[in-house]
């Protein structure tokens, strides 16, 4: 068979695995206990099965391993995703403490980090003075970096197919900044598997709500393999893509986390505790229909990575994308301290 068209036959078959396999998998999760029920902070209708992460990563590992990825390099990338997997399901049906999920989140971006070498040595020339370095405190800046994307991925996962329709978004355009690596064929497999959950997770004309969420162990394991990649295709001496650009690219959940943790420590709040200040929630208060919301905050991951991937590669200086993405952060920090703010704004958006 030619290798082009073998190339393609592994992303396709992982859509259609975890497209079809979520249909027995949605039936057999009440028997499980693995049902998000309404109620609280979660406004959905009925009771809904949290089975899509437990679907699309074993679905990913087995097509990566079969297409040739060997077992002893990329064990500790797998192994954290097991675990992060196990995490979930068991914070989906018991409900852990928030101290024992971070300890194994802490304990698989270790496993991707030290093990695995995804270790962020550097940031690059982000101010025009030369590449700013981490030395030694590469290691322990690049595990809490990847245990708050883990957290931003999963803070994202409010609405029907946002969480998996940003993160497909954002690993979309690291497999353009990234195709001629060696890490494009297991981005395309990613990509597809996460399709393959989207048919059943986003709205769409055909469906008007979903029918699965992806649950914990899906959207941490979504932020982990978001870390994975952003460290991989950015290290010393063999880019794919600027680190400042990989920044742009995740703008939209950094920012909304931190803005976050910013307003709850400014309420004298845990920066971790929950409610519904998340920057999807401004849309549900401006009465903007969440298939609609969902569609217009995905446009916004777009624009972010086009604005990091597409200015480098247009010669846009990194200290002016620096700069604006400073700008970025701080703005989105002030305007979320006040959740009136947005929805007034989006609100005048809407009317326009």
């Amino acid at each position: 068979m030619d290798v082009e068209l073998i190339s393609y036959l592994w992303p396709v078959s992982a859509f259609i695995v975890v497209a079809v396999f979520i249909l027995p998998m949605k039936y057999a999760a009440p028997y499980f206990g693995l049902m998000d029920q309404p109620g609280g902070r979660k406004q959905h209708d009925g009771a809904t099965p949290l089975i899509g992460g437990l679907v699309l990563f074993p679905v990913f590992i087995a097509v990566s391993v079969i297409q040739g990825d060997t077992l002893s390099t990329h064990w500790p990338l797998y192994g954290a995703l097991l675990l992060l997997l196990i995490t979930g399901v068991v914070d989906d049906k018991l409900h852990l403490h928030s101290f024992i999920k971070f300890a194994m989140q802490f304990l698989a971006a270790f496993l991707i980090v030290v093990p695995g070498g995804a270790i962020i040595h550097q940031l690059g020339d982000l101010f025009g003075f030369g590449d700013v370095g981490l030395d030694v405190i590469a290691i322990p800046f690049s595990i809490v970096s990847v245990v708050l994307l883990i957290n931003a991925i999963n803070l994202m996962d409010g609405l029907d197919g946002l969480a998996g329709g940003a993160a497909f978004v954002i690993l979309g355009w690291m497999l353009f900044a990234g195709a001629d690596s060696n890490f494009g064929p297991s981005l395309t497999i990613l990509m597809a598997a996460v399709a393959g959950f989207l048919v059943h997770n986003m709205r769409s004309p055909i469906r008007k709500k979903a029918s699965i969420f992806m649950g914990d162990a899906g959207s941490m394991c979504l932020g982990l393999m978001v870390g994975w990649y952003a460290i991989k295709l950015s290290p010393e001496g063999a880019r794919y893509i600027e680190p400042m650009a990989v920044a742009w690219v995740l703008a939209l959940p950094i920012w909304d986390e931190c803005a976050q943790f910013y307003r709850r420590v400014c309420e004298g709040r845990h920066p971790f505790s929950p409610d519904r200040g998340h920057f999807h929630h401004h849309f549900i208060r401006a009465d903007i229909p969440a298939g609609k919301a969902v569609v217009m905050i995905l446009g916004l991951v777009f624009l972010t990575g086009a604005i990091g991937v597409l200015g480098v590669q247009a010669g846009i200086p990194l200290a002016v994308l620096t700069l604006v993405w400073i700008a970025g952060i701080l703005g989105h920090m002030v305007f979320s301290k006040n959740l009136a703010r947005y929805t007034r704004l989006l609100q005048i958006l809407k009317r326009g």
